[in-house]
């Protein structure tokens, strides 16, 4: 299992010249690079290896002695990287519907990490970090590293500096018994709705940022371009779009951690996001949530517990009843599902919650027969039993 830590790092002055310089040498490398292959198919009509370009750049080094002054497998690693961007070009070109985009050059403050693919060209020591060619830097290691070290790559978001060390970390093959089981509705009045009718309420950080946001987007697009000025406010739109992000990694972690320490089964709709953006009128609060970032850490976090994340088919989960799985077709101004078959009345996205874990329930196979008060016994952020959900509500079908 693979794990990746990251921690913020204080280079002083100096040090921070030699990172900006390293950045700028392997955007420079990488570019020539592009320039390389796309010169040697015109001439051959055949793609150029990253063997091959490991070859030239041996001679390269002879001829520009500044590459001298970036670590060789810093170098080596950026070969790396221009090779996955023509991988993914010629996936691309296979795949029907989709734009294939040729790989593009890099621009100035468009690269903006490097990596140290393996040891020694990187290490922690009493607490500080070691760069080859750049020196010892000060980190701050805010939680323990597990595993063994494998990579560490130097990233910079704007005035600040972050080291990110991927781990291996050997697989304790644990899995926990499913005992307690959640079904998981996302939207957008709520950022989600669980099966035992638990509501977490939409952070909404981008919204509440977003008067903000507007003013320092309307100060940059009136500075001169290449301005001095222009720049500063860029970094002050950035800072903002930063803080946003940071914000919602931070509700999204927090969150996914207590869905996996208090549930042992739990089941999300397979939602296709890209097709859903398509929606002008939702995709910004569809983006906000980043529904799609919280599966991902509750897929990586559950995986480490020993728990089970599954995913369901989404079609029909907002039109049936959980009680007796019949049609009930609704608006999306309704927000109360009313069942006239069976006489279930909850609230739309809980029933929505219910029916998506009746679904994982029975595509897993899981034995038993389930009451609601049973399937949903263990409450995310109130202490004490949760007890049935509703009385008319069937068991959970067997799978």
């Amino acid at each position: 299992m693979q794990r990746t830590y990251k921690y913020r790092i204080y280079p002083t002055k100096e040090q921070t010249k030699k990172l900006e310089k390293t950045l700028e040498i392997c955007r420079k490398l990488y570019n020539d690079c592009l320039s390389e292959r796309r010169r040697y198919y015109e001439e051959n009509g055949k793609d150029l290896s990253r063997l091959t370009q490991q070859k030239l750049l041996k001679e390269r080094k002879k001829k520009e002695p500044y590459l001298m002054e970036v670590h060789s497998q810093v170098l080596q690693n950026v070969l790396f990287r221009v090779e996955h961007a023509f991988n993914l070009f010629f996936q691309r070109l296979k795949s029907k519907g989709q734009k294939a985009g040729y790989p593009r050059y890099k621009g100035k403050n468009r690269y903006d990490s490097f990596t140290y693919p393996q040891q020694p060209g990187f290490k922690i020591e009493n607490g500080k970090l070691k760069l080859s060619k750049i020196g010892t830097l000060k980190i701050k290691l805010h939680r323990p590293i597990q595993g063994e070290m494998k990579t560490c790559t130097i990233k910079r978001e704007i005035d600040r500096w972050y080291a990110c060390i991927s781990c291996e970390i050997p697989d304790n093959g644990k899995e926990r018994t499913p005992a307690s089981f959640v079904g998981i509705d996302v939207g957008i009045e709520n950022f989600a709705t669980l099966s035992n009718g638990e509501k977490i309420p939409h952070p909404k950080n981008l919204l509440k940022q977003e008067k903000k946001l507007k003013r320092a987007q309307r100060k940059l697009s009136s500075k001169r371009k290449g301005s001095r000025n222009r720049e500063k406010q860029r970094i002050k739109v950035a800072k903002i779009h930063r803080k946003i992000k940071d914000q919602r990694n931070d509700f999204l972690h927090k969150l996914s951690r207590k869905i996996v320490d208090n549930f042992s089964f739990i089941a999300v709709e397979n939602l296709s996001i890209q097709k859903m953006l398509k929606n002008s009128f939702f995709a910004k609060y569809m983006q906000d949530a980043s529904w799609g970032q919280f599966v991902n850490y509750l897929c990586y976090k559950a995986e480490e517990a020993g728990s089970k994340v599954v995913k369901v088919d989404p079609y029909g989960t907002s039109q049936l009843c959980s009680g007796c799985l019949r049609e009930v077709p609704k608006t999306l101004s309704t927000r109360t599902h009313k069942c006239p078959y069976c006489g279930l009345e909850i609230d739309r996205d809980h029933n929505s919650a219910i029916l998506i874990l009746q679904r994982a329930l029975s595509t897993q196979g899981t034995c038993g027969s389930y009451a609601w008060g049973d399937l949903t016994s263990t409450h995310l952020f109130q202490d004490g039993q949760v007890g049935s959900l509703n009385q008319e509500a069937p068991s959970v079908r067997e799978g």
